[in-house]
């Protein structure tokens, strides 16, 4: 019993002598593995911080650096930039990409008094300078659609303003040389154009009409000025055509005038010389035979005296019947005797010529 008793005893000591050795000898195991995992945490960490410190800017954006919240620089250009890690500055990206904003349906008044419903739009983006982004970021904490509304309200104001200078019939018209929508819509850009950059950076790359009609009582009312419209354009096509052709007429009435003034002259003319000419034959017949001249002569002036419906009570022997009665020989052509028988001579002598 007290040797199996001395033999344990012996046995407990030597590995009490032994594990004595092994912790004296060198390091311990557990030492090194947390210092490792130490390195390795602090290397994850840089690590995180160092891909966290890298911001991307992707295309058709800009990224705004903030510290604290303050802007502090504007990043352009595409690819990859560097920034201080959270929470000290953070990157806010802005889209510069094209945006349109409606204004929604409007009931507004023209010049003219009358009411119309319209719906504009806006397309805008934020200028890619970086004043103008600061400037969009401060006005709407880089929110779109807070952007869009205080743009749409703006939008809404100027309709009301700008469609107050304008007439109903300038807008909707049956005559397209009349329609000024063209010079709405400019009337328009240029009023909201500067106000949108001077306060939140934006420009406006085009503003347009979507829609526009009439209420029942405006669509009345143009109904009855497009048929005074029309009926004061029917009276004025009346009232030129009637114009043209007492014009015509006169035109005419002058050119007949003168053709028949033309030709009357003419026909005075012929007159004239037929006169002459017949002068000139009356006196060569003078000059070979007086008595047939003044035969004649007599004979042309009872032509031109008497008619059918002329009345004269003359001396048959008085000029120019006195060769009706003697015949040639009352002017000297020849014998009393021979021209009429005396007994025709003496009945007629005191008879009145009819």
């Amino acid at each position: 019993m007290s040797l199996l008793h001395s033999h344990a005893h012996a046995h407990v000591h030597h590995e009490d002598h032994g594990h004595d050795q092994h912790a004296h000898g060198g390091p311990a195991p557990e030492g090194r593995g947390f210092r490792l995992r130490v390195l390795v945490a602090s290397l994850c960490v840089i690590v995180a911080i160092t891909v966290a410190s890298f911001i991307q800017v992707r295309a058709g954006e800009a990224a705004v650096v903030t510290r604290f919240g303050e802007p502090m620089r504007v990043l352009l250009e595409p690819g990859l930039a560097w920034r201080l890690p959270a929470p000290i500055e953070a990157a806010v990206p802005v889209d510069l990409r094209l945006h349109t904003t409606s204004s929604g349906l409007q009931d507004v008044g023209t010049r003219d008094g009358l009411r119309i419903i319209v719906q504009a739009y806006v397309a805008w983006r934020v200028a890619d300078d970086p004043n103008d982004v600061r400037r969009f970021v401060r006005a709407v904490r880089n929110q779109p659609d807070e952007a869009a509304r205080q743009i749409r309200s703006l939008l809404g104001s100027a309709l009301q303003t700008t469609s107050a200078v304008f007439d109903l019939a300038s807008l909707v018209n049956t005559d397209p040389k009349q329609v000024r929508i063209s010079a709405f819509e400019d009337a328009l850009r240029n009023q909201i154009d500067a106000q949108l950059y001077s306060a939140y950076g934006v420009h406006v790359i085009q503003v347009g009409l979507e829609k526009l009609s009439l209420p029942a009582v405006t669509l009345a009312a143009t109904v009855e000025r497009m048929s005074a419209e029309r009926e004061t354009v029917a009276a004025q096509r009346t009232a030129d055509g009637n114009r043209e052709a007492a014009q015509i007429r006169s035109d005419a009435d002058r050119d007949a005038r003168i053709t028949i003034s033309d030709a009357n002259v003419k026909a005075a003319g012929i007159e004239a010389q037929s006169r002459k000419d017949a002068a000139a034959i009356y006196g060569q017949s003078y000059a070979g035979n007086p008595q047939l001249y003044t035969m004649l002569r007599s004979l042309d002036t009872l032509d031109s005296v008497v008619n059918a419906n002329t009345n004269l009570i003359l001396r048959a022997d008085a000029a120019p019947f006195r060769v009706l009665v003697q015949g040639p020989a009352g002017i000297g052509l020849g014998q009393a005797g021979e021209a009429a028988p005396s007994g025709a001579s003496a009945s007629n002598k005191g008879r009145p010529a009819r």
